[in-house]
């Protein structure tokens, strides 16, 4: 029993740090901070990181390789939140940084809690540019989508969106654009490790 339990519990390496910063209808709602398993899922990593970045310039279609400026056009309360439409920003369209769909590289990380980052398809190997963030355990989508990161900070910017924009049809009820995004340094990890605690402590102490 304990064995299983520990499989469950499986930890795995975060190799990068990317960000989203939020507006639901062009008020500030935080910034997302996206840990992303590189080991274990390199290409779908590489591609979700340099979609953060924007540094591969256009597509041969002329749109921006970039999640600046797209919105999360689907969004439903107790379930999750989607976006990263490149293409049409609604839900239709779906390329990568390697041209087309790319094929799901294994399922190896469950959708186990909250905040999980997992890849939208339209059936097996059909990987593009959409994500989604899990608001709750949604164990149904293991072996169907693939996993590759999870939120590290601004959970409270993930629910306020679900919450603020959700809807049970998925059609969000306020604008809500991911007005810029990228990716963290190394060298600023620590720091911002440490700047999230001691603002932790700075909120508990202020509230007691």
């Amino acid at each position: 029993m304990q064995d299983e339990k520990e499989k469950v519990e499986e930890v795995y390496e975060i190799t990068h740090r990317v960000f989203l910063d939020v507006d639901i209808d062009k008020q500030r709602a935080g910034r997302i901070v996206i840990g992303l398993y590189g080991e274990v899922v390199p290409k779908t990593v590489e591609n979700f990181r340099a979609l953060c970045t924007g540094e591969l310039g256009k597509a041969s279609n002329g749109k921006p390789l970039h999640y600046k400026g797209t919105p999360f056009h689907r969004i439903i309360p107790g379930f999750m939140i989607q976006g990263g439409d490149i293409v049409y920003g609604n839900g239709k369209g779906n390329m990568s940084i390697f041209g087309g769909t790319f094929r799901d590289e294994n399922f190896k990380i469950k959708h186990s809690h909250a905040g999980i980052v997992s890849m939208v398809n339209s059936g097996p190997d059909s990987n593009g540019c959409q994500f989604f963030i899990t608001t709750v355990k949604t164990s149904w989508l293991d072996g169907e989508h693939v996993v590759f990161g999870k939120v590290i900070e601004g959970m409270d910017t993930v629910f306020a969106i679900e919450g603020g924009a959700g809807t049970y049809s998925g059609k969000p009820r306020k604008k809500v654009i991911i007005v810029d995004s990228g990716e963290i340094p190394k060298s600023q990890w620590d720091e911002l490790n440490s700047s999230s605690s001691t603002n932790t402590a700075a909120t508990s102490t202020s509230s007691g």
